[in-house]
């Protein structure tokens, strides 16, 4: 695995690279040194030097660019989920993509009644309300990152909060766990643990 290589490597490379060049001047002598042979070490080290510094970047750019664990397909643990009042849903499945304007979500599955549900949003980490479709209950959610693996959502309705989500994902990157306190548009407090495993 890569790793970014930070300013203190950076300059004790640059060190060698002088104590290198110095090292050549005193084996042959400052005013017997080749002017050629010179200017191909001199070409030959700052080489080495742009080397390092591209492969520092490119260190650092892949370590900010780290996929966010969300993006897949997951798939509705009805077994280990808990639902309060029930009854729980027969099956769910969630997408998450990457998209230019955030991450697309979108859900479908069969309700206990034997109905079909489906939804979508596309939302950012940034707090601001972003709409979804697909429940009752509630039409925006804001996001916002708790660290790399944790995520709070507000849940409104006609602007009023009416619930909350916290998103985790498992170390491994192979369990989704949806934890959803709220009231419905009925006026019924609702209490879901929904797991989800990744496909």
């Amino acid at each position: 695995m890569s790793k970014a290589v930070n300013g203190a490597e950076l300059r004790c490379a640059e060190k060698d690279i002088i104590a290198l060049c110095a090292y050549t001047r005193r084996r042959h002598g400052d005013e017997k040194l080749d002017i050629k042979k010179g200017q191909r070490m001199n070409k030959f080290l700052r080489t080495i030097l742009i080397g390092t510094l591209l492969a520092a970047g490119g260190a650092v750019v892949w370590a900010g660019a780290a996929p966010d664990p969300i993006i897949g397909t997951w798939t509705l643990n009805v077994a280990k989920s808990k639902f309060n009042p029930g009854p729980a849903p027969k099956s769910q499945t969630r997408t998450y993509a990457q998209s230019a304007q955030g991450i697309a979500m979108t859900f479908s599955g069969v309700a206990a009644d034997g109905s079909a549900i489906s939804g979508q949003s596309t939302f950012n980490y940034d707090g601001k309300d972003y709409p979804i479709t697909g429940s009752p209950d509630y039409d925006t959610l804001s996001l916002k990152r708790v660290n790399g693996s944790t995520v709070k959502a507000v849940l409104k309705l006609s602007g009023k909060v009416v619930g909350s989500t916290t998103r985790s994902i498992s170390a491994h990157g192979k369990v989704m766990t949806l934890s959803t306190k709220g009231t419905s548009a009925k006026g019924t407090p609702y209490d879901f643990v929904a797991v989800f495993d990744k496909q």
